[in-house]
């Protein structure tokens, strides 16, 4: 048999075995001509085979596309021919049709006598590929959420320690939630002031002030969260609390006052914690008022506060100067708002500075169902004195004292409340400063025909001592 006729069968032997092949395949012989290629490589190339088969492989495939789209392909194909003892494998693109494949080459060489030819077996793999991209995409956007996860939990726990947790999530969870601006809302406002902290803060070391003051704020922070209220921030040892907001309340003046009797109620425990680690007692006023304020971010781009302002707020700290420890005053708008029975111990018109007119204020002590919440009642009484107790009394003129004192003397007593007789006229929410050899501290509570009830606001450190001496 001639070696043409050999070449013959064996074209033919390869042709069948190839044509059965899902891969491409193409066999470059000697001067780079194609000299066999099968239908998958046709359909992979789009190409007819009259095209390729026979011809040089560079002519072939330069000429039918001379804007270097398929040099990738062009050179890994080139690479194989002229390194024909070297296996090789690549990745490569390419373009047929104005659609673009991902391929995969992978080159093997066989030798007829003296005569290489190099066998390329060409795999489509662009649905691969692209599944591939896919999970490697949702891998991507996976990592990106456990990142955004990592953030926010950051976030919530960093700016957590400053703000409420509900602040924290409108500002994550909102687009606009850093933005400056505000809108108005009606919601129930509350204010705490802890009542001699001042005097407090000039006798007792400075990192005992602090855990007090910590552990007394974290207590307070139970009740105001069960109730759904809002932390906005410290004001020294005061809070300034809403209801209502950001996450809508319609009976956030309920909530607020059943908070606010529950957090006197938990003043108790509180002060068994300090007399444990030999602090003082704290006594805690609270005020109470639901009207419209605006409500939002306010402050400079680089320093932002979330919170609440307007003439609600001031009436709001107004009511709370009222109060003396251990008291919860409410405004009229708040009771009118209470879908509740409420026990109402007093109640008595004020004109704070600032309001045109009169506003009715009621010392409260309880709500009912569905909260049925109530103070805890002390039952500490006023004992009168056989001997009465001569002090000097100073009138307080917002943070001015008289220079000149008057004569008083106390003829009832307690812990925490006493009865004054003293030529002094005083009106009921006047603050006093008593003289009892260091400055002992009251608000006028009630005015009688010949004294006055006054409530101690802050107590020196001799106070214990001086009381004990006199009740025994």
């Amino acid at each position: 048999m001639s070696k043409i006729q050999d070449d013959n069968t064996m074209n033919n032997t390869q042709g069948l075995v190839f044509s059965y092949m899902s891969e491409g395949v193409m066999v470059i012989g000697s001067g780079g001509v194609i000299e066999l290629i099968n239908d998958a490589a046709l359909s992979i190339f789009c190409r007819k085979r009259e095209d390729l088969e026979g011809r040089v492989f560079a002519r072939a495939f330069f000429e039918e596309d001379d804007t270097g789209a398929n040099d990738e392909f062009r050179q890994s194909v080139l690479d194989a021919v002229y390194d024909k003892g070297i296996r090789q494998e690549s990745y490569t693109p390419y373009t047929a049709q104005g659609v673009e494949k991902q391929l995969r080459i992978v080159s093997s060489y066989m030798f007829d006598g003296e005569t290489p030819r190099v066998i390329l077996v060409i795999s489509d793999i662009t649905e691969l590929t692209q599944m591939r991209d896919a999970v490697s995409a949702m891998n991507k956007i996976n990592n990106l959420n456990k990142q955004l996860e990592i953030r926010n939990k950051v976030l919530q726990e960093t700016f957590g320690r400053y703000l409420s947790d509900e602040v924290v999530d409108e500002i994550l969870n909102s687009p606009d939630g850093w933005k400056l601006g505000g809108q108005k809302k009606t919601l129930t406002i509350m204010l705490t002031d802890l009542r001699g902290f001042t005097a407090l803060c000039e006798r007792m070391p400075a990192k005992d002030l602090i855990d007090m003051l910590n552990h007394y704020f974290g207590e307070m922070y139970v009740d105001i969260s069960k109730y759904n209220g809002t932390l906005i921030e410290f004001l020294g040892d005061g809070m300034l609390v809403i209801f209502g907001a950001p996450i809508h309340d319609d009976a956030h003046a309920s909530n607020a006052l059943a908070a606010a009797i529950s957090m006197q109620n938990r003043m108790a425990s509180i002060n068994k914690w300090n007399e444990e680690h030999g602090y003082d007692p704290l006594e805690m006023g609270i005020g109470i008022n639901t009207d419209e304020v605006i409500l939002g971010n306010t402050g400079a781009e680089r320093r932002i506060k979330y919170g609440v302002m307007g003439s609600a707020v001031n009436l709001t700290a107004r009511i709370e100067s009222y109060s003396t420890g251990r008291q919860i005053l409410v405004s009229q708008n708040t009771l009118e708002m209470i879908d509740a029975d409420v026990k109402i111990t007093d109640s008595f018109e004020a004109s704070p500075k600032g309001v045109k007119k009169p506003v009715k204020i009621s010392l409260v002590e309880a709500i009912g169902a569905p909260f049925d919440k109530e103070m805890i009642k002390s039952d500490e009484k006023l004992s009168a004195l056989d001997t009465p107790v001569l002090v000097g009394v100073y009138t307080l003129e917002g943070k001015h004292v008289s220079e000149t004192a008057s004569e008083g003397s106390i003829r009832e007593l307690s812990r925490n409340e006493a009865v004054l007789v003293t030529k002094e006229n005083l009106s009921v929410f006047d603050n006093i400063r008593l003289d009892i050899g260091d400055d002992l501290y009251a608000k006028v509570t009630k005015a009688y025909d010949d004294s006055y009830r006054i409530t101690f606001t802050a107590r020196p450190s001799i106070f214990k001592k001086w009381i004990e001496e006199i009740l025994g």
